[in-house]
């Protein structure tokens, strides 16, 4: 059945959003690992962003299970917020803990004003801000790292 595109980003795009990440990184996960040189050729890229993003969706899922009993939805800043504090706690290795902090500094300009969701201009300010968070939050950022 085709779906009808979404043209805003709320709560449940949150959720669906982690779900298909989660997805696509597991799937992708042994190939990361094996292009993982920097800093050291350890190989466990993929499988540190897998772990990260599934501590994520599951503190999504968990926002959402508290609402299942009754009609009301989580809001936009209630799912992103999860999402942030889900990679954060569970954030793994050096790729984990930059995911976790592009999550948090997409979470700061979601959650401004408590709207139920947002559209492509307020994701575009969104993802910049996550991509400058992360950066900032690294001492000494190197090309051909998660960062890039």
């Amino acid at each position: 059945m085709a779906q009808v595109p979404q043209t805003f980003f709320d709560a449940l795009a949150v959720r669906t959003w982690c779900g298909l990440a989660l997805g696509a990184i597991g799937r992708a996960r042994e190939e990361i690992d094996a292009i993982n040189v920097f800093p050291v050729a350890d190989g466990d890229t993929g499988t540190n962003l897998y772990l990260t993003v599934e501590s994520a969706t599951g503190a999504v899922e968990a926002v959402f299970a508290g609402y299942e009993l009754g009609e009301e939805v989580p809001t936009l800043a209630d799912a992103v917020r999860a999402m942030a504090h889900g990679a954060l706690i569970g954030a793994r290795g050096n790729s984990g803990t930059i995911l976790a902090q592009l999550l948090r500094g997409m979470a700061h300009v979601l959650t401004e004003g408590e709207a139920t969701h947002i559209d492509g201009e307020g994701l575009r300010l969104a993802l910049r801000h996550a991509a400058d968070a992360a950066r900032e939050a690294v001492a000494h950022p190197v090309e051909g790292t998660v960062l890039s």
